[in-house]
């Protein structure tokens, strides 16, 4: 099940009562994301592209009053996570548990007066995927508790706590491209996000009137952004902004790269950089391609955005260049890596006419190298964040 459904709210209550002896107060869902282009761009202040998945992480929550965090998820192994609100300690492990708990410690380190919760989340976005399912627990948890407890916080301004979480609880050094994305997308549309002051727009993504389809390709290969190379690349563009003498690589116009790059003495360094900055200019030129009508034209970027991934950036695996390569080969329109790298998922921009070929293309090349299978499915521009119940 993907989609989130009369049935699905129904259990997560009921398991919700098994819980913890009562009905919920509310019940909620936010969605994980898929990029449509702009990688590593959003800690650089750059542009983004991200559009929400049907696949939705749901949480039935009740407000407490005496200082106890519970957390239960129906995906992990284990019980009710049992946690005192004003002893949350950042960096203190707890595995899926951190993403909620760090929701709760972001909100009362804001000043917002939680004083507990009693939470069970069901989730249906893959994990490890690239899909940003740990941003999905932290918008939904934050979402609830906005509303439970009346803070009259902004959709953004959720997300940038729930960013606060990730960042300072859990300590995953991500952008705010995710956490914005579950919490701000709309149903029909890609979001455009400038992540240097946080305005965004929606722009129409309707490809099935013009006979396109979005795959996603879910390779199954697990990454995990904690292990370090992220946090690597990351750091590697402050560097390059440092000696660019920059505050940010967002600073850097296109035009201007040739003679920055020049100016470099580390090649790693210099590959970030180069693919930041173009990265940039290709939201931009897709979003030029959406707002003309012409979706077909964003093929070739998706496939050059993925090239600057493997090469500059290296954050591709051989599971990965191989669905863009098939894909493209099959006939596609352009393929790329999306989310962080080192595994999870691709986009496959596809007509309508060709995408089961395309799809069945991936499946047998992947067989063919004695790869796992991947999961394959379409992309549909969805909802973001919202209570259910």
């Amino acid at each position: 099940m993907t989609e989130t459904s009369g049935a699905q709210v129904a259990e997560v209550v009921r398991d919700f009562e098994e819980l913890y002896g009562s009905a919920p107060q509310g019940v909620w869902a936010a969605p994980g994301r898929v990029n449509l282009i702009g990688e590593y761009t959003d800690f650089n202040d750059g542009f983004v592209m991200p559009l929400a998945l049907p696949h939705t992480a749901v949480a039935a929550v009740s407000r407490r009053t005496d200082g106890v965090v519970r957390l239960h998820s129906a995906d992990m192994d284990g019980g009710v996570v049992r946690l005192d609100a004003a002893g949350l300690e950042p960096l203190s492990g707890g595995g899926w548990a951190a993403y909620p708990a760090g929701v709760v410690w972001a909100l009362r380190e804001a000043g917002h007066p939680v004083t507990g919760a009693d939470v069970h989340l069901a989730s249906t976005v893959p994990t490890g995927a690239g899909l940003s399912s740990s941003a999905a627990l932290e918008v939904v948890t934050a979402l609830a508790l906005n509303d439970l407890y009346e803070l009259g916080l902004t959709r953004p301004e959720l997300a940038r706590l729930a960013q606060r979480a990730e960042n300072a609880f859990v300590g995953v050094p991500c952008g705010i491209m995710d956490q914005t994305a579950s919490a701000c997308c709309a149903e029909g549309q890609v979001l455009h996000l400038d992540t240097r002051d946080l305005s965004l727009r929606q722009v129409p993504f309707d490809l099935a009137a013009h006979g396109l389809r979005l795959l996603v390709v879910d390779t199954r290969v697990k990454h995990a952004l904690g292990d370090g190379a992220y946090a690597e690349r990351r750091a590697a563009c402050e560097a390059g902004a440092r000696a660019l003498d920059v505050p940010t690589l967002r600073a850097i116009d296109h035009s201007h790269l040739p003679d920055a790059l020049a100016s470099l003495d580390s090649e790693t360094v210099r590959r970030c950089v180069r693919h930041v900055v173009r990265d940039n200019e290709r939201v931009e030129r897709v979003a030029a391609h959406l707002a003309a009508g012409d979706p077909r034209a964003v093929g070739p970027v998706l496939t050059e955005g993925h090239a600057s991934l493997r090469d500059d950036l290296r954050v591709s695996c051989a599971e990965l260049d191989l669905v863009v390569d098939t894909a493209v080969r099959a006939g596609a329109l352009g393929a790329r890596m999306t989310g962080g790298g080192f595994g999870g998922s691709a986009i496959v921009l596809t007509d309508e006419s060709v995408a089961d070929t395309v799809a069945k293309s991936v499946q047998e090349a992947f067989a063919q190298a004695g790869y796992t299978a991947p999961r394959i499915f379409p992309a549909i521009p969805s909802a973001g964040a919202r209570r259910l119940l």
